[in-house]
């Protein structure tokens, strides 16, 4: 190479260098928050997250932590940042160092970090044992007659099939000597609305199904438990889905009522946060505000 094309060489070299490294530095000021917004502070403040009003995650939620009034309603802090789906509710704490909600057990995965209650892990052997109390149902209803193909997808639900499937979810079945589902060969539709947090198990539960009646549609919306209970008496669905039980009013408008699995609610942090155990009085006061900050917890 001769020198003319040596220097020119370089030039280039340099040139392309300066404007790799020039780009670097501008991706890093551009994205400086994100490099920085993953480290836990215990002085900062508790950033609450919860699930809207009607959801039943949140109505099991304030009931097993005796966070409601006299009159049953819950008494969340109006600052929660409030999320409408489980998917949406992780995400927010995945992201914030700071923050804090709850989820079903069954959702859990390594995006966020479980913390014990009470010194008990949340466990499916924790549940079946009793020690675990954050639980609650995964409910079915309906308050309509049921076609022929909706009544046989209802008894699928409760089958040996059915409760096999709910233990892969990370569940806890209903019935552990639950008979085996005979093929019924129908057609037809069937319309189902409710809980995000069922919903996942009610997908599980049609694929199963219509292996046995691949002649069936079933139509399966999530747009929470409140939903699925008013679409289950108004009949704008054959089933609906809850993660909560019906209040008195909505228990007199519904024919039947029955839980498909035994789920648990799980509190959880971001990754980065060493919290490993709340107690239900630690609960009680994050989501009351009358604890502000993660060291008055932490330094318990």
């Amino acid at each position: 190479m001769n020198n003319k094309k040596q220097k020119e060489f370089y030039k280039q070299w340099w040139f392309w260098g300066a404007i790799l490294i020039a780009g670097f530095a501008v991706y890093f000021i551009l994205n400086i928050n994100q490099f920085t917004s993953q480290k836990f502070e215990s002085n900062r403040e508790i950033h609450l997250y919860t699930r809207e009003i009607g959801s039943g995650t949140r109505s099991a939620f304030t009931s097993v932590t005796h966070l409601t009034d006299e009159n049953e309603d819950d008494i969340l802090s109006p600052k929660a940042t409030v999320q409408n789906s489980t998917s949406a509710t992780m995400q927010a704490v995945e992201s914030d160092p700071h923050g804090i909600s709850y989820i079903s057990l069954g959702s859990l995965n390594s995006s966020v970090k479980a913390v014990s209650v009470d010194g008990v892990e949340p466990t499916i052997e924790n549940i079946q044992t009793g020690d675990y109390e954050l639980i609650r149902n995964f409910n079915v209803t309906y308050g309509q007659e049921l076609s022929e193909v909706a009544e046989d997808f209802w008894h699928f639900m409760f089958s040996a099939q059915a409760q096999k499937l709910v233990v892969k979810d990370g569940y806890v079945p209903v019935d552990s000597h639950a008979p085996e589902y005979e093929p019924s060969e129908l057609s037809g539709s069937i319309s189902i609305v409710g809980s995000t947090s069922v919903e996942p198990t009610i997908q599980r539960f049609s694929e199963a199904y219509r292996k046995f009646n691949p002649n069936v549609t079933i139509d399966i919306t999530a747009p929470g438990s409140g939903a699925g209970i008013t679409s289950a008496i108004d009949g704008s669905a054959d089933i609906g889905m809850s993660s909560r039980e019906p209040d008195d009013d909505e228990d007199a408008q519904l024919i039947e009522t029955a839980p498909i699995a035994v789920d648990g609610i799980v509190v959880i942090v971001n990754n980065n946060n060493p919290l490993e155990n709340l107690e239900i009085q630690e609960i009680q006061g994050i989501y009351l505000e009358y604890l502000d900050t993660w060291n008055e917890i932490l330094e318990n």
